[in-house]
């Protein structure tokens, strides 16, 4: 019976979802803590069961019962169907042994990066890092043929079902076009007032630490359910009611670690927020990484680098570091300032608003030429250092601070870079959909009360998990379909005129 089939399907994906969890904190320990002598083992144990998972996805009797299953047309149950049927096409067309070798590869080439890009040695990383480039454009290749997709739409849908080179491309021509006046008309308006006074240091790492987990928890993280930590890139994993962000820390600039930690609650709060009773199914995941993205950059950068946001911390933050009360450097008007400064710098994490979508850029031309070879691996570090000299006009001194400062090419990520910048142009309209909505929000923001906006985004975005395609979940929230516009005036507003 169709109603059998489908509940069948459930159990078999709930397995699936259960063994995740398992990679999901096997990951974040690979990342944080496990010792370097273990790297090989549990390279074969994620291996192992990433196998695992694709031999359960694609067996037989999954083909067969997708074939029979129906549901309530409309439903949950029959968004879940849809995204069953997604989920298989995608692990059908990829072999088992294609599976393994792209974990092996991607876990040898992880563990070489960090030795790589502590020494800036892109030479060192050449190796495990071409080895990473071959499998995924075999991946590409499969799943673009089995898809009907382009190699590089095929990663694409990995990480952003749905969105397509043609989509972004419109995007980042534009952007292109426009960024290097913005830039400079944002550097123009900045040169109208003071440079801000910056506190200084040292910031010892446990405080920082300390301001981290009270801003996590302000903003709703549920730290029953999830930690924070260190690692060499910050990000968020884990599992389903065990979220673990990370952050990392230096102990001059504590605004550098915290807008980390900000960021990463974001996508933490989306992931706490999904539906509980779907968690197990493929409906209950979060829709995909630009919207994922657009929750993480609505917290630190629409959010936390506004003069409301700042109004509440900067007290908080001169009375954890031990500033004095009438020292300038730790007033409201100078940490904002200093959040929203336009400073053209190397590392992408770290960028101001403004100059962010340019590291984007250059890291979605080099990807989109590696994946189709009209860019050799061994030229990568002289073609991404012209890139950010062209649009930010600096010259990258070493590969630490180029081409080796982010993990996604060696964990196997090709494709999510566009869904940054993607995600900043949804945030836009998601938080101005929001503040339009319910006036409680910006006030309570100014007050350190982000329930009002958490509020919202639980009922218009993180409950409907994979329920909807991205731009149906915006227009449902927003009103309007996906577009630039709100993000253009927010750029225009905050950095080149009155906030």
């Amino acid at each position: 019976m169709p109603q059998h089939a489908y509940t069948d399907l459930t159990t078999h994906f709930a397995r699936i979802g259960r063994i995740r969890n398992a990679l999901g904190i096997l990951g974040w320990d690979k990342d944080v803590m496990m010792p370097a002598g273990a790297a090989e083992s549990r390279a074969d144990s994620i291996a192992t069961l990433d196998v695992l998972c694709h031999e359960i996805l694609t067996a037989p009797v999954i083909a067969e019962l997708l074939d029979r299953a129906e549901a309530p047309a409309g439903s949950w149950q029959a968004a879940n169907l849809q995204e069953m049927r997604r989920a298989y096409l995608h692990a059908a067309s990829v072999p088992a042994d294609l599976v393994d070798a792209m974990s092996r590869a991607a876990s040898r080439c992880e563990m070489a990066w960090r030795a790589a890009r502590r020494e800036g040695d892109f030479a060192a990383l050449l190796p495990t890092l071409s080895e990473v480039l071959d499998r995924t454009r075999d991946l590409a290749v499969v799943k673009g043929a089995a898809l009907g997709l382009s190699p590089y739409d095929a990663l694409l849908d990995q990480y952003d079902p749905g969105t397509r080179r043609a989509d972004i491309d419109p995007v980042f021509a534009e952007l292109r076009r426009d960024l290097p006046a913005l830039i400079a008309d944002a550097q123009a308006h900045q040169a109208a007032t003071p440079a801000p006074v910056l506190p200084t240091g040292p910031f010892p790492v446990p405080l920082q630490e300390q301001m981290g987990r009270r801003m996590m928890m302000a903003l709703g993280f549920d730290m029953e359910r999830g930690r924070l930590d260190v690692s060499a890139h910050p990000f968020c994993g884990g599992a389903e009611d065990d979220v673990r962000i990370t952050t990392r820390y230096e102990d001059d600039d504590f605004l550098a670690a915290l807008m980390g930690v900000i960021h990463e609650t974001g996508h933490a709060l989306y992931e706490q927020g999904l539906p509980h009773d779907w968690r197990t199914q493929p409906v209950g995941q979060a829709r995909g990484m630009s919207l994922h993205e657009s929750q993480s950059l609505l917290m630190e950068m629409q959010v936390a680098r506004s003069r409301p946001f700042m109004d509440w911390a900067a007290p908080l933050l001169r009375a954890a570091f031990g500033g004095a009360e009438a020292d300038p450097a730790w007033s409201a008007d100078s940490l904002y300032r200093a959040v929203t400064r336009v400073r053209p710098g190397f590392i992408r994490v770290d960028a101001d608003e403004v100059t962010y979508p340019a590291h984007v850029l250059v890291r979605y031309e080099m990807e989109t030429a590696l994946v189709d070879g009209t860019l050799a691996l061994r030229d990568l570090p002289e073609a991404f250092n012209a890139g950010i000299h062209g649009l930010l006009g600096l010259t990258v001194p070493n590969d630490r601070l180029g081409c080796l400062q982010d993990i996604h090419w060696p964990s196997g990520a090709w494709g999510y870079f566009p869904t940054y910048t993607m995600g900043a142009i949804l945030a836009a309209q998601l938080r101005q959909a929001a503040f339009r909505a319910d006036p409680a929000i910006p006030s309570g923001i100014a007050q350190g009360d982000f329930a009002p906006l958490l509020g919202w985004l639980r009922t218009h975005v993180h409950s409907q998990a994979s329920r909807l395609s991205t731009p149906d979940i915006i227009r449902a929230a927003t009103g309007a379909a996906p577009s630039t516009d709100a993000y253009r005036a927010h750029l225009r507003e905050r950095y080149c005129g009155a906030e």
